[in-house]
Order: structure tokens, then C-alpha cells, then sequence
């Protein structure tokens, strides 16, 4: 039997960050909410968002309770994080943004509901069709000795839980369009040439799905090889995800026993099942989640 994946010791959990809101006091109209949220999504996002004037945010507030937020990020484009060799300059911005005040007051806050919709989100060159909703976001508003105001998320907890739904699809062929560039880079940066790659994924049922790949590699004048691997994913009724049945091979006898070096260490990883339910906070109870397979990749899942 597998051994499953299992949760960080709670000492182990970090604090959620506080996410800054400008100037104190906290908003006192829905106006002044949307207007906050929206510079809070720019700053998070930096240089990476196009089209985020675009966004349509609505809020109903209730004291220190948000009844309500909506968030539709349609037409939204992110980038990738910083532009080849600007790696280190991005971490070093978003280091800057994190607020970590010296909080001077603080007031407990419920977001009753939340949706965010994206119909579609292109992420990284990739279109995405997102539609999410949860209840009973708990947060305390937080006010800093600097001056602002912002939330602080609080984790759920049995006595606090929260409910839900999301679903995220994608377009499978440019899925494989993504993978393959991504997959370009990466073999560039080991001296490989990615000249071909296939991906198949068959749907096996509701929680299960077949992976095939086929790719063509070139590295320098003489080596040119196929590579084929499979597996199969699968969450079962406990909400344990299990990769099974890998297999890696190659009809170049120098690359197959390339692979066959590595093939211990992939058997090791896929041996131990990922709990999906361990993974969430006490208060979040994952109920369902559904794999569909077809022109589109469907993920969807439902919090209890």
C-alpha cells in the first residue's frame, strides 16, 4: 500500500500575509473597496497584467463584513513572472510589496461571498476559463503603526468552515502548445533541442485520466532520439490523488539508459499518494473533484 502525502505539523503553517488597502481607516463604502482592491490586484500582479482596467470588481459592504465581492478578470492577460534575465529584479520587487506591519489595531471582518469569474484569463499564452465561488472567508482588518490598513486572512478551522465550488478549463491543444514551449526552454537551458512533441490525455472516468507523451530531442550533430512516456492519474473516493503505472522509454539505446538511471527516483516520487483532503486547512473539507477530458480539460471540485 502507498503511502500518503501528508499535511504539515500545524507549528509548521505560516501566518497568512496581510494584504495592504492604503491609507488608514478602513473603506467605508463599496466605492472606496473596489477602488482599493483593484490598485491591491495591480500591485500583486506588478508589470505582468494586461487588460486589468478591464476587470469588473463589485462589493457590498456591512460594517466590517463584506456581504459580498465580485470579481470577473475577463480578458486579463498575465505573463510570465519577468522577462529572461529579470528573474532576480521581479523577486526583489516583490519582496519590497510584502507588508508586514506593526499592527495597531485590529477588527474581526467576514467575507460572506466571493466569486471570481475569467471567461476566459490568458495565463502564460494560455486561455482559461475560470469560475469560482466560496462563503465564509474569514479576515481581520488590520491597521499598521505606518499609517495603513489592509486584511489579514484567517485560516479556517472546524468551528469556522467555509463552502464552495471552482472550475477551471482549458483548451487541450493549446494546454500541449503551453507544455511545449515551456518544455522548449527548459531542454534549451540542458543543451537539448525539443524538435517534436505529442501529448495525449484520455479521460478514464470522472476522477482518472490516461497521459501519453512523445517527444523528439536533438542535442548537438549526432544524438537525435524519441522519448515515450505514460501514465495514469487517478482520485479515488477519499480524495487521494495516485500517479500510477509510469513508464519512461526511448528506441536510442544511449537514451534509454539515461532514462534508466532516473527510473528508480520517478518510481520513488509516484509511490507516494498525495491526500488532497490532508493538504487544506481543518475548516476546508474538499468534497468532489472531477477530471473531464475532451476538447477541453475540465477541473472542477467542490468544498463540503
Amino acid at each position: 500500500m502507498s503511502d500518503a502525502y501528508q499535511r504539515p505539523h500545524p507549528t509548521e503553517q505560516r501566518t497568512p500575509e496581510a494584504i495592504p488597502l492604503g491609507t488608514a481607516p478602513r473603506p467605508a463604502d463599496a466605492a472606496d473597496l473596489v477602488a482599493r482592491v483593484r490598485v491591491a490586484l495591480a500591485g500583486a500582479l506588478g508589470g505582468r497584467a494586461v487588460g486589468l482596467e478591464r476587470a469588473t470588481i463589485r462589493a457590498v459592504l456591512d460594517g466590517a463584513d463584506i456581504a459580498s465581492a465580485d470579481i470577473d478578470l475577463t480578458g486579463v492577460v498575465v505573463r510570465a513572472d519577468g522577462a529572461p534575465g529579470q528573474a532576480g529584479a521581479s523577486g526583489a520587487a516583490d519582496a519590497a510589496k510584502q507588508w508586514r506591519p506593526e499592527v495597531v489595531r485590529r477588527e474581526p471582518g467576514t467575507l460572506r461571498r466571493l466569486r471570481v469569474d475569467a471567461h476566459r484569463l490568458v495565463a502564460v499564452d494560455l486561455p482559461v476559463d475560470v469560475t469560482a465561488e466560496v462563503e465564509g472567508l474569514r479576515f481581520d482588518w488590520v491597521e499598521g503603526s505606518d499609517g495603513r490598513v489592509g486584511i489579514q486572512p484567517v485560516e479556517p478551522s472546524e468551528a469556522h468552515p467555509v463552502a464552495g465550488h471552482a472550475r477551471v478549463a482549458v483548451d487541450k491543444a493549446g494546454l500541449v502548445a503551453t507544455a511545449r514551449g515551456l518544455l522548449t526552454v527548459v531542454l534549451q537551458q540542458q543543451g537539448v533541442t525539443l524538435t517534436g512533441l505529442d501529448v495525449d490525455l484520455v479521460s478514464r472516468g470522472p476522477r482518472a485520466a490516461a497521459l501519453r507523451v512523445d517527444a523528439a530531442i536533438k542535442k548537438g550533430m549526432f544524438l537525435s532520439a524519441r522519448v515515450q512516456a505514460t501514465a495514469s492519474v487517478s482520485v479515488d473516493e477519499n480524495m487521494v490523488l495516485a500517479v500510477r503505472d509510469v513508464q519512461l522509454a526511448s528506441g536510442n539505446p544511449i537514451v534509454a539508459a539515461l532514462l534508466g538511471t532516473i527510473r528508480g527516483r520517478v518510481e520513488a516520487a509516484t509511490r507516494r499518494d498525495i491526500d488532497l483532503a490532508q493538504q487544506l486547512p481543518d475548516g476546508v473539507r474538499l468534497a468532489d473533484v472531477r477530471l473531464d477530458v475532451g476538447q477541453e480539460l475540465v477541473v472542477s471540485a467542490r468544498l463540503a
